[in-house]
């Protein structure tokens, strides 16, 4: 599949923040649509996308800001959210909102060791205690590796479960990064929690018994 145009400025967009330092604000969608030559609403799809990936926030009123990851904490392989709400004597619920294969684009092929052109199934899933939103998490898992991979399977089980047992896939390690934040407007809409609210970001990218990058995953939690 053809890159489409929004996909290539989002890919440009996220090289030019890149290079600027954490907390710096952007130009706004005007300078910016004017800047690459493209209306203000194709600038502020590839913004609402970059936002989601945790590559930018947004602030109602005040502008666009960059995120930058500055805290390095290796997790391992043993996070459940599942097990943590029932040793907190809460009922662990997870939604699949949805599932979706994609050509991967130039930041997930970096952070996944992956080929552009490559393709990838998102999933995006809402965790859930005493059916209340917890976290929002959108996983981007290499197709090649899981190429029967079916939203019903993870409905059924854990994502790990899956792994294991459907495509003898073990986890290895994860690398976590997290920073604190503010909710976005499209993610405080998910967890039903007010826009600007304090929130935590989450990367993690898990690796199996071979090196390989199976999962990448980004969240936002309460």
């Amino acid at each position: 599949m053809k890159i489409n145009l929004q996909e290539q400025l989002i890919d440009t967009l996220t090289n030019y923040i890149q290079t600027l330092p954490s907390n710096t604000r952007l130009p706004s969608e005007r300078q910016l649509a004017d800047k690459y030559e493209v209306s203000r609403n194709t600038i502020r799809c590839a913004l609402m996308n970059m936002e989601v990936t945790g590559l930018i926030r947004r602030i109602h009123g005040k502008g666009t800001f960059v995120n930058r990851v500055n805290l390095n904490s290796d997790l391992g392989s043993n996070f459940q959210f599942g097990e943590q709400m029932r040793q907190l004597g809460k009922v662990p619920r997870t939604e699949v909102i949805s599932f979706e294969k994609r050509d991967v684009n130039a930041y997930f092929a970096q952070s996944m060791n992956l080929k552009l052109g490559e393709e990838v199934i998102k999933v995006e899933r809402l965790r859930l205690a005493d059916e209340q939103p917890m976290m929002l998490e959108r996983s981007f898992l290499p197709l090649k590796i899981f190429p029967t991979l079916t939203k019903e399977m993870l409905q059924e089980k854990t994502m790990y479960s899956v792994f294991q047992e459907r495509f003898d896939e073990k986890i290895s390690y994860a690398d976590e990064y997290f920073l604190a934040s503010v909710i976005s407007h499209v993610d405080s809409e998910l967890m039903g929690i007010m826009e600007g609210t304090p929130c935590l970001n989450l990367k993690r990218t898990t690796y199996d018994q071979h090196q390989r990058v199976i999962e990448f995953t980004l969240s936002v939690a309460r």
